[in-house]
């Protein structure tokens, strides 16, 4: 019996681990703690919301008197912490809010579980999702490895770089049990559509403007959702206490060619003939800070833990698309409302 705390577990990543955690070790209780802001919706964990296993708590990880009480009542012995502000578009607009929620919000969790736990460590990990933008911008060679030096280049990646910084400061100076990962970027179902790809998907599908960065020239490597989340399950069953893995798809794309790579797949769907879409294509003035190339090497992860990912680009893309077209009802919901003043905001060039 285990019980673990997984914090923005309503989320794109989050829904997808939950639902995995739950489903196959019915034996651990899974309290899933969500604030529920823009991108966090229950709606990604239906299936499973009724499982004896699983507990939904609405609260703001920045509360450590409702963090610290979750711990006492359920007795938490394991922290899977996803919870964060993660757009970098929105750092830009607003850094407050991502120092608030991704640094002042881990240590909130940390400060719980320390004093929780009370230095009676057996069988208790706090885990921290991360992302690979803390390391910074690659040129056309090499690779982020867990000892690179971080570099972050945006209010986003340093809010995480922070976090990060601070875990690692817990686990030395209190013995506190941790674990860290860094992760590319993501795609899947049940992505808010504020990023790239669930963005571009509903605006091919409805002839809409693609917004391109500068010259589409940005490299970044992609994993399918359900391979992340594999990762997360097998780092925390047997990653060594106070390490970090990198997590990554060997699997570079140019935004450019990853876009024509979605407007075929997209067109095809939809009984068009391929690459028509590509007339919605609109460049777009770079984003402030733009980091010119992610690529992760996972071979610690592969190599010690027995991790690779299942699916490359081309196979992952065909079933996302499908996921997305053959659930609009989902899209429509996100697409109202708040999220079409922040579309407007964030694109005033097309």
């Amino acid at each position: 019996m285990k019980n673990i705390l997984i914090t923005g577990g309503a989320g794109f990543i989050g829904s997808h681990l939950v639902r995995l955690l739950v489903n196959k070790y019915p034996n651990y209780n899974i309290i899933n703690l969500d604030k529920l802001t823009y991108a966090g919706n229950l709606n990604n964990l239906k299936d499973i919301e009724n499982k004896p296993n699983y507990k939904f708590i609405k609260a703001d990880i920045c509360d450590f008197d409702t963090i610290s009480s979750v711990f006492s009542k359920y007795s938490i012995d394991s922290v899977i912490h996803l919870a964060a502000e993660s757009h970098v578009d929105r750092s830009i607009k607003d850094p407050f809010s991502f120092a608030q929620t991704n640094v002042m919000g881990t240590l909130s969790l940390l400060q719980a579980a320390k004093h929780k736990w009370d230095n009676d460590f057996e069988g208790k990990l706090f885990y921290h999702v991360s992302t690979d933008e803390v390391y910074g911008s690659l040129g056309d060679e090499g690779f982020f490895l867990e000892t690179t030096p971080y570099d972050p280049h945006s209010p986003y990646s340093a809010s995480k770089a922070s976090s990060d910084h601070f875990v690692r400061a817990f686990h030395d100076t209190y013995g506190l049990p941790t674990v860290i990962s860094n992760c590319s970027n993501n795609y899947g179902p049940y992505q808010f559509p504020e990023k790239l790809i669930p963005l571009f998907i509903n605006n091919i599908c409805n002839n809409k403007a693609l917004p391109v960065y500068g010259k589409g020239e940005n490299v970044r490597d992609w994993l399918f959702v359900e391979d992340h989340a594999r990762a997360i399950d097998i780092i925390f069953h047997k990653a060594k206490l106070g390490e970090t893995y990198n997590i990554g798809g060997f699997n570079e794309w140019k935004n450019i060619d990853l876009i024509k790579v979605m407007i075929r797949t997209v067109d095809k769907f939809l009984g068009r003939d391929e690459g028509s879409s590509e007339n919605l294509i609109t460049y777009v003035k770079d984003r402030a800070g733009h980091d010119l190339r992610y690529a992760i090497d996972s071979s610690k992860l592969k190599d010690e833990l027995g991790w690779e990912p299942s699916l490359q680009f081309e196979e992952g893309i065909e079933k996302t698309v499908k996921w997305y077209l053959d659930n609009e009802k989902w899209l429509e919901n996100i697409t109202s409302g708040d999220y079409q003043g922040y579309y407007k905001e964030y694109y005033t060039d097309m």
